[in-house]
């Protein structure tokens, strides 16, 4: 398996087509148009990962950083390759990339119902934060 920057043009449509077939863990959004895939590009390019077995993409992560904090957004993997290890080596280097950039601390959300979601975070290191998101649609 080999860990990758995101191409749009070469991964767009197939990260897209694993985030819509990922369920309702990952909730695809107008952030995620390709006008706005691209623009998040612009910011930082090396936090769009993803892991290709074969030639096929099986796994995806988006990170972002904003100078003080990161971000996950979006971690997926094919279902077949569940419990093969994708999903841990797709964060292990967005967190090596995020610490290149002088991240100390990255954020991601989960859906309180995706116990799934939360056990495999939980396993890598990761613990619930006792917080309410809140959020606002400007645009």
């Amino acid at each position: 398996m080999k860990i990758r920057t995101f191409d749009f043009e070469k991964h767009y449509d197939s990260v897209i087509a694993l985030w819509q077939a990922s369920g309702p863990g990952v909730r695809i959004s107008p952030s995620d148009s390709p006008d706005s895939i691209r623009h998040k590009l612009e910011r930082d390019p090396v936090l769009f990962l993803v892991a290709e077995e074969a030639g096929a993409l099986v796994g995806a992560v988006l990170g972002g950083y904003d100078g003080r904090r990161g971000m996950v957004y979006h971690l997926a993997v094919r279902q077949a390759e569940w419990h093969h290890g994708v999903g841990r080596r797709l964060l292990q280097e967005l967190e090596a990339r995020l610490r290149a950039k002088g991240c100390i601390k990255y954020y991601l959300l989960v859906t309180v119902d995706n116990s799934q979601a939360i056990a495999f975070y939980e396993h890598l290191g990761m613990e619930v934060m006792d917080l309410h998101v809140m959020g606002k649609v400007i645009g």
